[in-house]
């Protein structure tokens, strides 16, 4: 049953005299506090928040005189207590609150100001369970939600970066914050607890290796507002969450426009595309449009990469993003600006490589410190009307599958590197895939087609195109590998690649007429090799 509201009215400017601060980002906190103390406000304080206060010559009050308790059980045990909570809920126009109050000596706290724990880097560090445990945060929550329950008289500051706004708010309105900021910042404490909580809870799903737990929440911090969503009628923003994987959320953006909502989109599944090329092997470069690739290949360099990508859809990579798997270099960078593009991604870029991407002054360059893991574990989440859909993020590895000749031909060693490369690329491109590669690099790729027969059509025709274009005698398709995200439900599909040149398939097996395909595969004497996984991707 809820609780009634006893309708008092909110005033509009309220007053501090009393700030509570115990914080554990002490970003900007010295020059906060001065400025409060400096128009006379108490300053009360908890632990090492307080230390920091005092050393900085300010005079502070410790909780323990507030509470008349001392803190206990190392310092697990400090705001929870009826002189802190009742100063930040009690309703100062109420009269039943005011004799409360002043029958347990209870003075009212008007502003709070605190950030919690750091849970999330915490667990990034890699920290054991029970350090984990022992950064989750219980009075700094309780406080919060305490004040901005109660911002009709208290102000709660929970982010550093609001503390100018605060100060500039005393400084207009003689001491006094307007209800306005108040809800606003009561709005993003509660936003922040939330998300808070949400950490801890999928963190302690993940160590219990639950996969569906009957509750669970999510929870970012907004890196940046969009110019609007995927169409300009949409509004839309970006938040990162406390994930720590090489990305588009964590790279550094060294030049170019802002990065809008497609953009992103765009950019990340380049990045975890090429990420699945590792370096140490050969250098790799990917083109995406619209989140599906329309060039992928391996190279002796990364301009060699990036040329034979481009050859293979030089029409779809106009306006495209490119990612590389190694440091941009100059060589490299030379000829990706040759054509507009709206974003390279990459490990890191030289100081030449910079340089260059500098001459167009509106290409983006994110940088981000090294490639993401194609094996780690993570969620994936999707909105459905009413709800969300949440599963484990696809860590297939082609290179980790017992993969099985199913046909009275083997494929060759070169047919071999060409289908794992093939298969590498068909786990990103949205299906119905179908993906040639020849001698590393994607011939033609065919996406997000409701028949796998027209996917393996129109990545034929598009490696046609691509070879009149280049003025090649025949397409790059003849004498290639062939992969299928999906099993062929009929030969038919299968039959379309085999004229379209290609010499060998790869796909997960598991239909009911895997005979019926094996057997069309022998008849047109194509080697073919079963994954048992598929990479559907919606």
């Amino acid at each position: 049953m809820a609780v009634a509201s006893k309708r008092i009215p909110v005033p509009d400017l309220v007053p501090v005299r009393r700030a509570l601060l115990s914080v554990s980002d002490k970003t900007g906190l010295i020059d906060f506090a001065t400025a409060l103390a400096a128009r006379g406000i108490e300053l009360v304080s908890t632990g090492g928040t307080r230390a920091a206060l005092a050393e900085a010559g300010l005079a502070v009050r410790d909780i323990s005189d507030v509470t008349g308790f001392p803190e206990i059980m190392d310092g697990r045990v400090k705001t929870l207590h009826p002189a802190v909570h009742g100063g930040l809920l009690a309703i100062r126009d109420d009269a039943e609150h005011q004799a409360a109050m002043a029958a347990h000596g209870i003075a009212g706290i008007d502003l709070v100001c605190v950030n919690l724990y750091p849970f999330e880097d915490t667990v990034a560090s890699g920290a054991d369970f029970a350090t984990a445990i022992e950064n989750v945060d219980i009075g700094g929550p309780a406080m919060t939600r305490a004040a901005a329950k109660n911002h009709a008289y208290v102000t709660m500051v929970s982010d550093p970066a609001d503390y100018a706004s605060v100060l500039e708010a005393l400084a207009t309105h003689d001491g006094q914050v307007p209800l306005e900021l108040r809800r606003r910042l009561a709005q993003k404490a509660f936003a922040r607890t939330a998300a808070y909580d949400a950490a801890v809870s999928n963190w302690f799903a993940g160590e219990l290796n639950e996969p569906a737990p009957a509750h669970v929440a999510f929870g970012g911090t907004l890196a940046s507002v969009m110019r609007y969503g995927e169409n300009p009628h949409q509004r839309a923003g970006f938040y990162t969450t406390p994930e720590r994987r090489f990305g588009v959320a964590t790279a550094r953006q060294l030049q170019g426009k802002a990065l809008s909502y497609n953009n992103i989109n765009d950019t990340d599944a380049a990045f975890e595309l090429v990420s699945e090329f590792d370096p140490a092997i050969a250098p790799a470069v990917a083109i995406i449009k619209h989140a599906n690739p329309c060039g992928v290949a391996l190279g002796q360099s990364l301009a060699d990469a990036y040329a034979q990508a481009l050859a293979c859809d030089p029409v779809s990579a106009f306006g495209g993003i490119v990612a590389l798997n190694a440091p941009l270099d100059a060589e490299a960078a030379t000829e990706i600006v040759k054509i507009f593009t709206e974003v390279i991604i990459a490990p890191e870029a030289t100081e030449e490589a910079r340089a260059i991407v500098a001459a167009k002054k509106n290409l983006r360059l994110l940088v981000t410190g090294g490639l993401a893991d194609p094996r780690a574990p993570g969620r994936i989440v999707k909105s459905v009307a009413g709800g969300l859909l949440v599963q484990d993020r696809d860590t297939g590895v082609v290179d980790d599958l017992d993969l099985k000749v199913v046909t009275k031909r083997a494929p060759s060693p070169q047919e071999l590197a060409d289908l794992k490369t093939a298969f590498r690329i068909a786990k990103h491109v949205k299906s119905n895939a179908i993906v040639y590669v020849k001698d590393g690099a994607s011939a033609g790729i065919g996406a997000g087609q409701m028949s796998r027969l027209d996917s393996a059509r129109i990545a034929a025709q598009k490696a046609r195109d691509a070879a009149e274009a280049a003025g090649w005698d025949h397409p790059r398709t003849i004498g290639s590998a062939v992969a299928s995200d999906a099993f062929f439900p009929f030969a038919d599909g299968l039959l379309a690649a085999a004229d379209a040149g290609a010499t060998a398939v790869i796909q997960p097996g598991g239909s009911m007429r895997d005979e019926e395909v094996i057997a069309a595969a022998d008849e047109a004497g194509l080697a073919m090799v079963l994954t048992g996984m598929r990479h559907f991707r919606h």
